[in-house]
């Protein structure tokens, strides 16, 4: 229904590397034809970000709460419907046109009143076992001139519609009377040809509608005699038995669809649908818009149309921590600098895996291998989030790499480094800015696994540690709240005092756990981390490294 969207996306609790290189990996994307690759969010934006944000004038990226497939995402541009005053063979050329099995039937604003099935209507059609088997038909004059193509010579109540028997006068008139004598003439649609004592004969006994085949010509007064009896007078362009025998398919088509079709909304998950079609009977679904109008059929096939919506990760690499449903829907590129989790795709996709300092970094190397250089907005981002993720170029991940490409980034945004950088983390330092303990500890909350083990690690820089001593009960009960409700094994916080250079980690877990953690132990509770400003590089291996043995 839509056409296809690339977001570039970073992690969930978005850090500024994440958003940054998103921005620019999408706008680089721009500059190289690819006009329908759009920068995106898994999370709220931190105080740093928005900071950083609004000083370039750079609006956010738009924020995705997930991505599993929609039924919006694998609909056809416009849906086929059918109204519900159509006869039934103008239903069928469409079904037969579009090759379909399934049919919805509409009313003049599009709101459904059900579905035409092609396996019940042959059932209804030619297997009923209704009263008046196959010679019964409801139907209208009007609805069978459309569906014959007839011209009318004369039409009583055109529109009333009621259960009329067919009969063919294809015999002498005393036995076409004998034929009738036991039929109600008021429920009677006669066909016959060029037999004139035939048609005077219908007319008389007051048939409800007299079809003349053949497309004969019919004598002045029998059609005057029609008009007096008040018979609907009909002449088919088709010969008496393809006449009859259509005649069956005039029934309109909101007589014969069937009502418990099922319905579902264009933002239903396709996951959803597919259970709700493999328990049911019928061959699909009617997707309706907020408006309840027909959008289209969902059937089994639809099923296998992949997602509109595709994604490139950046800064990141593990499904652990992209957005909800990520592994529904193609992942094109993957361009990050962390290390590899357990990532698996069915086709081969482009994955830049770069060891530099951040992903603004490696996004900066990619528009000087295209022969491009950012503008000056987005050079801007770029030295944003390069400077934060390596702490002003002080992390122990930052290679001279990073140093050279802000260097570059600096001189196309013009912006003094050492002035900008100091900014963004003045934005970002004071732990007071954070509306809640919880919003604090999850904004930049990380989860891994290792030895059967799980634990997560946020992070946070501050320029001094006074403020984290005044809270440290706060957050020390937040944390025990936050590993209990994502069931980890160890809950900790990575404290940085971005002028000091040292950290201070706070965790909440079990006893054997905290043990194997090798750094001096202040509290129990509390280690020191003196030197270590990169959770990636140097706590995050170690803690790895703790439970695995």
């Amino acid at each position: 229904m839509s056409r296809e969207t690339v977001y570039v996306v970073g992690h969930r609790n978005p850090d500024t590397d994440s958003i940054c290189s998103a921005i620019g990996y999408a706008e680089l994307c721009r500059r190289q034809g690819r006009d329908n690759v759009r920068p995106a969010r898994a999370g709220e934006l931190n105080r740093q970000t928005e900071f950083i944000l609004e000083t370039l004038g750079q609006a956010p990226p738009e924020q995705l709460h997930d991505v599993f497939p929609r039924v919006r995402d694998i609909l056809a541009a416009a849906p086929i419907t059918v109204h519900g005053d159509v006869p039934l063979v103008r239903a069928l050329d469409v079904m037969r046109g579009g090759d379909i099995r399934m049919l919805p039937v509409v009313d003049g604003q599009g709101r459904p009143g059900g579905a035409l099935v092609l396996k019940r209507l042959t059932e209804q059609i030619f297997f009923s076992e209704e009263s008046g088997g196959i010679r019964r038909v409801l139907t209208s004059p009007a609805s069978l001139r459309a569906c014959l193509g007839a011209t009318a010579l004369h039409l009583r109540d055109a529109d009333e519609e009621a259960e009329l028997d067919i009969y063919v006068g294809a015999m002498a008139s005393q036995t076409f009377r004998q034929h009738l004598a036991g039929a109600d003439p008021a429920r009677a649609v006669v066909f016959t040809g060029d037999r004139a004592r035939v048609q005077r004969d219908a007319i008389e006994m007051g048939v409800r509608v007299l079809v003349v085949t053949g497309g004969l010509a019919v004598a002045d007064e029998v059609v005057t005699a029609a008009r007096e009896r008040g018979v609907s007078l009909l002449v088919s362009p088709r010969d008496t038995a393809a006449s009859a025998l259509l005649a069956r398919l005039s029934t309109p088509a909101r007589h014969l669809a069937d009502r418990d079709v099922p319905t579902v909304s264009l933002e239903d998950r396709v996951e959803d649908v597919k259970r709700l079609l493999l328990k049911g009977k019928a061959p699909g679904v009617l997707a309706l818009d907020r408006d309840g109008r027909v959008a289209g059929v969902v059937t089994k096939t639809n099923l296998l149309t992949p997602s509109a919506v595709k994604l490139v990760l950046v800064d990141h690499n593990e499904l652990t921590q992209a957005l909800p449903g990520a592994d529904q829907v193609e992942i094109l590129e993957v361009i990050d600098h962390h290390r590899l989790g357990n990532f698996h795709t069915e086709q081969p996709i482009r994955f830049i895996n770069q060891p530099l300092g951040s992903t603004c970094s490696v996004v900066a190397t990619l528009y000087r291998q295209a022969g491009l250089n950012p503008e000056g907005k987005v050079a801007g981002l770029l030295l944003g989030g390069l400077l934060s993720d390596t702490v002003l170029l002080k992390s122990p991940t930052t290679t001279a790499t990073d140093r050279e490409l802000a260097e570059w980034l600096s001189r196309l945004a013009g912006l003094d480094m050492a002035t900008f950088g100091r900014s963004i983390f003045a934005a970002s330092s004071a732990l007071g800015a954070y509306p809640s303990v919880a919003a604090l500890l999850t904004t930049d909350f990380k989860e891994y696994q290792s030895g059967g083990r799980s634990f997560g690690v946020g992070q946070v820089e501050v320029v001094t540690f006074e403020e984290f001593e005044a809270r440290r009960g706060a957050l020390a009960a937040g944390l025990g709240d936050l590993r209990r409700e994502r069931r980890l094994d160890l809950a900790g916080l990575l404290v940085t005092d971005i002028v000091a250079q040292n950290s201070l980690l706070l965790v909440q877990g079990e006893g054997e756990l905290l043990e194997l953690i090798d750094y001096p132990r202040l509290a129990p509770d509390l280690f020191e981390l003196k030197g270590v400003l990169s959770r990636k590089k140097q706590l995050v291996p170690h803690l790895l490294r703790a439970l695995r043995e």
